[in-house]
């Protein structure tokens, strides 16, 4: 099973790139990670809804050049839907058996994801109603990655 992050941005915080690469090497005995870092377009102040409209068609270009065509993507929005953590673990195994060898999870640029991502997008998936950084958003979903594999191999860790 190969699972990608595509991701805009890249990790700053030493503490966020330690966590990440915790999860990732605890993941090596489930999957293959692949974590792509595409460049984030700098936002100015004072950007009008036309030049941040351009940004997120800009970045999601980067992804979708990047996004496999057999690959199943699930999109990270606001506005997805919300899953537990057993839900999210059914959730892949269901692709899993249905013969998906290939996830990949889209975590957009401070503005979110273009309409392009989005129609491309085979799932919209959503950890909160609330605005999380998207370096933030990395660590969190690697670990939820992680606990779903265990969820699924019927192995302690999830609570």
């Amino acid at each position: 099973m190969k699972i990608s992050l595509i991701c805009v941005g890249k990790l700053k915080e030493r503490f966020l790139t330690m966590g990440v690469d915790e999860f990732k090497k605890r993941l090596g005995r489930y999957c293959n990670l692949d974590i792509i870092e595409l460049p984030d377009e700098k936002t100015p102040d004072n950007a009008s809804s036309s030049m941040e409209e351009a940004i997120k068609n800009k970045e999601g270009e980067r992804i979708l050049k990047v996004l496999k065509d057999d690959s199943y993507c699930i999109a990270l929005v606001i506005m997805g839907k919300m899953l537990s953590s057993e839900e999210l673990a059914e959730h892949m195994e269901k692709l899993f058996v249905s013969g998906k060898s290939h996830i990949s999870f889209v975590i957009g640029g401070s503005l979110g994801l273009s309409d392009n991502v989005l129609r491309r997008a085979d799932y919209h998936l959503s950890f909160s109603k609330m605005t999380f950084p998207h370096q933030l958003m990395r660590l969190l979903l690697v670990e939820q990655i992680y606990r779903a594999y265990r969820i699924i191999n019927k192995e302690p860790y999830h609570k």
